[in-house]
């Protein structure tokens, strides 16, 4: 296969030059990621709502689909920090053609177990869990792959342009998901996602790399480990970017968990217009992403990342407070504007503040505040939205959201200056 793979390749210039917005394109390497990323995330957004539509099917429960994505994550919070450090030592390129190989099986088995008609609740558990362990790697090293694509003036750039792949298919997916799954059912989209991996593992075979693509530090790995965290401590900007993430991943950013029993308790909607919420909050993301990749680079990182954190609770209170379907896509889009603003933000800021030497194990730390926390806000919010009614659980995550801007202005100072 890989002797055939060159001759694709000068199909992806597409025979004009990339124009400055979108000036990471201009790398031959990562528009091999780009466009391969395209292609797997749709089908990636395909499965996630195929399996939370499945979940609620099957259960009933909005502690089960919070339970879903605890496992998910819970190898996140468990693995990544000491994962950076083999990110940092080993080749990137490797590492990702490994965990997408992972997904690949993983998304084949969920796919043939459904089809069989022997799907059950314990089985989509098991496989969330195995997920979670692939993505312990993947996220660090996957970050931290993006300065081996471009060079540093464009970082931004291709952090906005991925930002905007990631919700692309944000939009994309769901939508696909939501059609597949009434018409078909869950298992087809499962398969999809299964084949789509191929895109991915495709542009990093193609791609041209140094043969020596990483060095490892000297030093044993785990002062290597220590090195890392003895650096997040005494760098008070990054400190409180990564606190603050880990503190809006378990009250602010779970809102996603409520989104079926949202969809169905609340605006009274099917599985395709569950696809429609979730591609709503896809939109504002996909907007959010387009405008950072073309101003993003002229405008005060710092003051930006506050207003998307204020702009995420105004959106989650009317969220809450929504009983019909427009308003609630108007508050989704904004809720996903400000998500994606946030995040990609702060993952600019971290890797332009971090010294390449430690990018990886720095980067875990970013990856196992986002990924590691999210279960525990998964479970709480789940747990809430059982207990409280799903729009009073979206009510009091905004709430809570609105304190962590609040705080996170008054104990982080340093970061409205971030430029």
């Amino acid at each position: 296969m890989r002797q055939f793979l060159p001759q694709i390749t000068p199909y992806l210039h597409l025979g004009w030059r990339w124009p400055d917005g979108l000036r990471a394109l201009r790398h031959r390497n990562f528009r091999l990621f780009f466009f391969g990323q395209l292609i797997s995330l749709t089908g990636t957004w395909m499965q996630a709502t195929a399996q939370q539509w499945l979940v609620y099917r099957l259960t009933g429960s909005q502690v089960s689909l919070g339970v879903i994505t605890f496992a998910g994550f819970l190898p996140v919070l468990v693995l990544s920090l000491f994962m950076g450090v083999l990110v940092d030592r080993l080749p990137r390129r490797p590492i990702l053609l490994g965990t997408q190989l992972w997904f690949l099986l993983l998304a084949a088995a969920l796919a043939a177990l459904t089809f069989a008609g022997v799907i059950e609740y314990w089985h989509i558990l098991l496989l969330a869990v195995l997920f979670g362990v692939g993505n312990a790697l993947d996220m660090p090293a996957r970050q931290a792959f993006h300065l081996d694509l471009v060079s540093r003036p464009d970082l931004m750039n291709a952090i906005a342009l991925n930002s905007s792949v990631f919700n692309g298919a944000r939009i994309l997916g769901p939508i696909l998901g939501g059609l597949v799954v009434a018409r078909l059912g869950e298992a087809p989209a499962f398969g999809v996602n299964a084949i789509s991996y191929l895109a991915v593992l495709g542009g990093l075979l193609m791609m041209h790399l140094p043969r020596a693509e990483r060095s490892g530090p000297p030093g044993g790995g785990w002062q290597d480990f220590k090195d890392g965290l003895r650096y997040l401590a005494a760098d008070r900007p990054v400190l409180g970017m990564v606190t603050m993430i880990a503190l809006f991943s378990v009250f602010g950013f779970p809102y996603l968990i409520l989104l079926p029993a949202y969809a169905r308790t609340v605006l009274g909607l099917g599985a395709e217009g569950f696809g429609v919420l979730m591609a709503a909050t896809g939109v504002g993301a996909l907007v959010s992403a387009v405008s950072l990749a073309l101003t993003g680079d002229r405008r005060h990182k710092g003051r930006l990342l506050l207003t998307s954190r204020a702009l995420l609770s105004v959106a989650l209170l009317g969220l809450g407070l929504a009983s019909g379907v427009p308003l609630a896509v108007v508050a989704l889009a904004a809720a996903g504007y400000a998500f994606i603003a946030q995040l990609a933000v702060t993952n600019t800021l971290i890797q332009l503040i971090v010294p390449d030497r430690l990018r990886g194990r720095v980067m875990s730390t970013y990856t196992w505040a986002l990924g590691g926390f999210w279960p525990l806000g998964a479970l709480l919010i789940g747990f809430t939205g059982d207990r409280l009614g799903t729009s009073a659980a979206i009510l009091l995550s905004a709430a809570a959201s609105l304190l962590l801007t609040v705080a996170g202005a008054v104990l982080f100072p340093e970061t409205r200056d971030l430029a």
